[in-house]
């Protein structure tokens, strides 16, 4: 089976302080968030955890957005 990188993995390339694209403000705070299922690649496990832990982010269509980019990603 091959190697499928975590989603935490994946968001955390797309960090950017200056930028104000939601994914990288996103992604941004999920770097300082301890509790991060960082191993998880499951889209339910991870809406689940940001559902309920996560605070920092404003809306679930940025985890969305930020999911299928990363899908997309893992396709190739």
């Amino acid at each position: 089976m091959a190697y499928r990188e975590s989603f935490y993995r994946f968001l955390m390339t797309q960090r950017d302080p200056d930028s104000t694209d939601e994914v990288a403000q996103f992604a941004n705070d999920a770097q300082h968030d301890q509790t991060f299922p960082k191993q998880e690649q499951d889209y339910e496990k991870l809406s689940d955890y940001l559902e309920l832990n996560a605070g920092y982010l404003s809306s679930m269509t940025i985890f969305d957005r930020a999911y299928e980019m990363y899908r997309e990603k893992m396709s190739y």
